[in-house]
């Protein structure tokens, strides 16, 4: 069965992107640090074709481990949307160096670990889409790590493009620009249907960036 894999899964944007996917026929293999975040949101998707599996997305012999077992289930996954970021208000000269680089690790190089793992093989097989949740479509001085992590994403999508676009992988962003929550305007299940779109888009009509 085609799949998806979603890393950073939880009870908002992750969840709606694993259910609007699972609409469209796919299995879905659900990556989360805590074992009751991503066991809740199996359990909420109610389906024989989802895989739960733990990792720390800065850790990353345990994240390709928990790909492995995405991969050795379903096969090699149609799509992949990295949902993980560490959401914080912070501004410049509020962390050291190590909390910068803690921040780093989970909002730009756990993306950059799961295309790397992911990525090869799915443009050997010539298809495919790797979507990331992206934000701050403008940096904002009380997030100073995560407006430099979502401009980072932006810079990702830009390279996967440009070292897998012509194998068939369509690699994209979505940037959602405020809070999420059911009934907003960042409602989640709305959200989702973006990552769709994307997924499903033909090659000559690919976009890079859905901004919301």
């Amino acid at each position: 069965m085609a799949g998806v894999v979603v890393v950073g899964v939880g009870p908002g944007i992750g969840l709606a992107v694993a259910r609007r996917f699972g609409w469209g026929g796919m299995s879905a293999g659900l990556v989360a640090r805590s074992e009751s975040t991503v066991k809740a949101a199996a359990a909420e998707l109610g389906s024989a074709d989802v895989l739960p599996v733990t990792a720390d997305v800065t850790d990353e012999a345990a994240l390709r481990a928990a790909l492995d077992r995405v991969v050795q289930a379903y096969g090699v996954p149609d799509a992949v949307v990295y949902n993980a970021a560490l959401i914080q208000a912070d501004r410049v000269g509020d962390l050291t160096a190590k909390q910068h680089l803690d921040a780093w690790a989970v909002n730009v190089v756990g993306a950059m670990t799961t295309a790397a793992h992911l990525a090869p093989a799915m443009a050997e097989r010539g298809n495919g889409s790797f979507l990331i949740t992206g934000g701050m479509p403008l940096p904002k001085p009380d997030y100073a790590s995560l407006s430099l992590g979502k401009a980072g994403i932006r810079a990702l999508v830009t390279l996967l493009h440009q070292q897998y676009g012509a194998a068939g992988i369509h690699a994209a962003s979505v940037t959602v620009s405020g809070g999420v929550g059911p009934g907003t305007g960042w409602d989640p299940d709305e959200i989702a249907n973006h990552y769709w779109r994307l997924h499903t888009q033909a090659p000559a009509e690919w976009i890079h960036e859905i901004v919301i």
